[in-house]
């Protein structure tokens, strides 16, 4: 794991912001691009990326760290205007969209899902505050179950997005977001 960002030497520094600037612009350009050309790009070995980023989801949640910070008002936004259930389908559905624009954030998601990461960096820890926000007050309003895991909410979401998440999907996205706040509803005859 990279060590935080003041302990690092001044040119360890300057190494890391301008591998996460190259990816961001890179990622932004809609082709697949690989983590050595990110290096090659930015003037350091391959080397020195790994050392930053060792996998390619550090990376990717690294270049979306602070766009994802806009997410949480959305939602605080949704709650005030719809019910929490549907505040949640709703969310889940911008989610997908934002996603969508940003190259490599959904195989993130997916690969961090899979490997039993989900939940240990900065745009999923971001996702897990604003899915236990919107579950809260779906559980307060007897909406939705009050047992449920953000983490496990999370990993539903990227499954949902590995098979939907195309901005051609929406239809799709939509029918199987409605199946998973349904399935976390209240089961008929549950004490709340």
């Amino acid at each position: 794991m990279t060590p935080p960002r003041s302990t690092l030497r001044a040119d360890a520094q300057r190494n890391r912001e301008r591998l996460i600037a190259t990816a961001a612009e890179a990622f932004a350009s809609g082709r697949p691009v690989s983590l050595d050309a990110v290096a090659k790009r930015a003037g350091v070995g391959s080397g020195t990326l790994y050392r930053h980023f060792p996998t390619r989801e550090d990376l990717v949640e690294e270049v979306y760290r602070d766009q994802i910070r806009p997410l949480r008002e959305d939602a605080r936004a949704l709650l005030a205007t719809e019910r929490p259930a549907q505040a949640l389908h709703s969310w889940m559905r911008r989610f997908a969209e934002w996603a969508g624009e940003r190259r490599g954030v959904c195989e993130a998601l997916v690969a961090m899902s899979a490997s039993g990461r989900f939940g240990t960096g900065p745009v999923c820890d971001e996702v897990q505050h604003i899915l236990g926000t919107l579950i809260e007050a779906g559980a307060e309003a007897g909406e939705l179950r009050a047992d449920i895991d953000p983490v496990d909410v999370g990993g539903i979401l990227a499954g949902v997005l590995s098979v939907a998440g195309d901005p051609g999907q929406h239809a799709r996205l939509d029918r199987m977001l409605t199946v998973v706040v349904d399935g976390l509803r209240p089961r008929a005859g549950e004490v709340r």
